[in-house]
């Protein structure tokens, strides 16, 4: 299906200095979000107890929980907020059973009396420490995934490429770290998951583009790299669009449908997508120019691998026909 014309040059690098300013405005924003407010770690990382709460016979009292919870010391400064539906809340706090002395089920349904009929569906807890081990495992997945991608990309392009594509990526995830700090959404595992799924997704954006530049590069004799890459944009624009409209469609189905327990995950991934798009086009295609590619030699390169593997095919086949 085609949506733009395949054969019109759309001039995206005229806005690519326009484009990679407003994303060091962002990325400085992000510095300054982290460094006031901090990244709100939620259980996962930060280590305490979360308890889910159904009332049986009508909607949770979500004020009158919050003032029973404030009277009881081990539980004051509690997170109380509404899980999926109006009768299902859960309730975060620091501290775990044994810290806080008797068993934290107990201790909140002698808390919670008077606020209605309800049942205590679940009690997790999470340790400071395997808090803390979580959270650096965490850093580290998103590192060596960067890592990674940068080598293979070096190996299978050229290492320009796998410097644009990891530089990119390292963009995307910033801008992600600065919306999940602005928006105050809690950061643990499934908030991980959806940062790495978005830089699987934004890599896979920017190899369909410098798959389409190496071929412009092997097909035309453009020596100008923007003029290439406008072209070889242009002519995947139309793929570009359907994947990201498809994926955020569902998406953001599940933003606004999937309940409270997903809220987090699907925002971050709604707002990941649009950003992997956007670095796909405007932040790895242009580093290309400013890391010194260089077309004409790029071609010579080539042509130069290809003249040597014309030459060992041929010292190969004298030598099977017995004539060295």
């Amino acid at each position: 299906m085609e949506i733009f014309n395949h054969n019109k040059t759309y001039k995206f690098m005229k806005l690519s200095v326009i484009m990679n300013a407003i994303s060091i405005i962002c990325a400085l924003a992000t510095i300054f979000a982290v460094a006031v407010w901090g990244l709100n770690f939620g259980i996962d990382f930060a280590g305490g107890t979360v308890v889910q709460v159904k009332y049986l016979d009508s909607d949770a009292p979500i004020d009158k929980i919050r003032e029973n919870v404030d009277k009881e010391p081990l539980f004051r400064g509690a997170s109380v907020t509404e899980f999926g539906a109006k009768d299902e809340v859960t309730i975060r706090f620091q501290g775990s059973s044994g810290t806080i002395g008797e068993d934290v089920g107990d201790l909140m349904v002698k808390t919670l009396q008077g606020t209605g009929e309800f049942e205590i569906r679940r009690v997790d807890m999470v340790g400071p420490k395997v808090g803390d081990e979580l959270r650096q495992k965490g850093m580290m997945a998103i590192v060596v995934s960067l890592i990674a991608m940068l080598i293979y990309i070096a190996f299978r392009f050229e290492w320009r490429f796998g410097v644009a594509a990891a530089v990119s990526e390292l963009h995307d995830v910033v801008l992600i770290i600065g919306v999940i700090a602005l928006l105050r959404i809690d950061v643990n595992l499934e908030i991980l998951g959806a940062v790495l799924t978005l830089v699987g997704y934004s890599i896979n954006d920017t190899i369909v583009v410098f798959d389409r530049i190496r071929d412009e590069l092997k097909s035309s004799k453009n020596t100008n790299l923007f003029e290439i890459i406008d072209s070889s944009v242009s002519k995947t624009l139309s793929r570009t669009t359907l994947t990201s409209l498809t994926t955020l469609f569902v998406v953001a189905a599940l933003l606004f449908f999937g309940g409270e327990s997903i809220y987090g995950f699907s925002l971050v991934l709604t707002v990941g997508i649009i950003i992997g798009t956007y670095s796909s086009i405007f932040i790895a295609a242009p580093l290309l120019k400013w890391l010194k590619f260089d077309a004409a030699e790029y071609r010579a390169n080539i042509a130069k691998k290809e003249k040597m593997r014309i030459e060992k095919a041929k010292m190969r086949a004298q030598y099977e026909h017995g004539r060295i």
